[in-house]
């Protein structure tokens, strides 16, 4: 499937090698999708910050709630302690739970030294039971760990999978999508990734470059039209945020609230019927932020930061990145049908371009 930029679709700001969460060195993204039958469109997504071998060892993090009809786990210890150590797990509303434990599970085999103490895993979730069936047991245990060891760096799988299988974005076809920027800070390079579950928004609300797109783009939209949705736009995001540069805990939670600002370019106003949470972390500063309490463990722990004051460039990566990622969850997309015969369409490709093109958007096609 194209990305946004195979459309022609301009883009500010310079992207990674892969234009992808992935950019940030040491990040692996994984996939278990579960397409079963007529009814089973869902799937896990887990995000390794330091990928596999790094477990363990914690990131400054911070998070954000745009809208809280939502669930993330472990934000409370996140707040708490401002480290991330587990993998991070992105599923849908009702299995939230079963990842969880799916996720400690996997520690226990893979790292059973860190079951000794608690685990607080991060798991996000966004509601995807128009097209699946959300409240059978189609998610297990053993999809998380699945999803945790089939993470990998590199080119990050965009649109109906893991996670986002059976999501949908501005009535359209939604699911994973990702984007990175690269900042340049004094004589260093850092990356900025996102990665974004995308099930928000109104059709009439979409936006693209600038242009608003969605009202005329209003036919094939059964899907707001159907009682199973509380309102047109219900659904939710989650968005991850990942830099290399050396943030402080409180700064990444600022990176977090940035997020809303790039899911605007796309058009939405944040609706009380989605949940809308955002996990921002560096992986900068390895070996700080332990919380041991081992006898003969550091005395101190210091972290290497950006002034506050120059942090501007890297607000407006996240701002640039978040929007890209929301498209590529859109482009990289196909109809898809679910439970009950319920469909959704993909966006669709000839007609977004003629109107980006008739609305004065240079598109950058060959």
């Amino acid at each position: 499937m194209p990305r946004a930029r195979g459309l022609g679709i301009p883009f500010d700001g310079t992207p990674g090698q892969h234009n992808a969460i992935t950019d940030v060195p040491g990040v692996e993204v994984g996939c278990k999708t579960l397409i079963e039958g007529e009814a089973v469109r869902t799937g896990v997504t887990a995000i390794l910050p330091r990928g596999r071998s790094g477990v363990a060892d914690p990131c400054a993090a911070g998070w954000y709630s745009l809208n809280g009809n939502g669930e993330m786990t472990g934000t409370a210890w996140i707040e708490e302690t401002g480290s991330l150590t587990l993998p991070i797990g992105i599923t849908n509303t009702h299995a939230i739970g079963t990842v969880h434990r799916g996720l400690i599970d996997w520690v226990v085999r893979n790292r059973p030294e860190l079951a000794r103490e608690w685990l607080l895993p991060v798991v996000g979730e966004t509601w995807d039971g128009y097209l699946n069936d959300i409240n059978g047991p189609h998610v297990r245990t053993e999809h998380a760990a699945q999803a945790v060891d089939a993470a990998r760096p590199g080119p990050v799988e965009e649109g109906s999978v893991g996670g986002g299988t059976g999501m949908n974005c501005y009535a359209f076809k939604g699911g994973n999508g990702s984007a990175s920027r690269l900042v340049e800070h004094e004589s260093d390079g850092y990356a900025v990734g996102v990665f974004v579950q995308a099930n928000f928004g109104s059709r009439r609300e979409l936006v693209v470059r600038g242009v608003p797109v969605g009202a005329q783009l209003s036919a094939d939209n059964l899907m707001e039209q159907s009682d199973w949705l509380a309102a047109p736009g219900a659904g939710s995001v989650i968005v991850v945020v990942a830099t290399d540069a050396p943030l402080l805990p409180g700064q990444c939670t600022a990176l977090a609230r940035r997020v809303p600002l790039g899911l605007a370019r796309t058009g939405t106003t944040g609706g009380h019927f989605s949940g809308d949470l955002f996990l921002a972390f560096s992986t900068a500063n390895r070996g700080a932020l332990t919380s041991t309490m081992a006898p003969g463990g550091a005395a101190y722990e210091q972290l290497r930061f950006i002034p506050w004051g120059r942090m501007d460039p890297f607000y407006e990566a996240t701002v640039q990145a978040t929007e890209e990622a929301v498209l590529n969850a859109l482009t990289a997309n196909a109809d898809m049908t679910g439970r009950d015969g319920h469909r959704t369409p993909a966006l669709p490709h000839d007609h977004l371009t003629d109107l980006l093109r008739k609305s004065g958007v240079q598109l950058n096609r060959a």
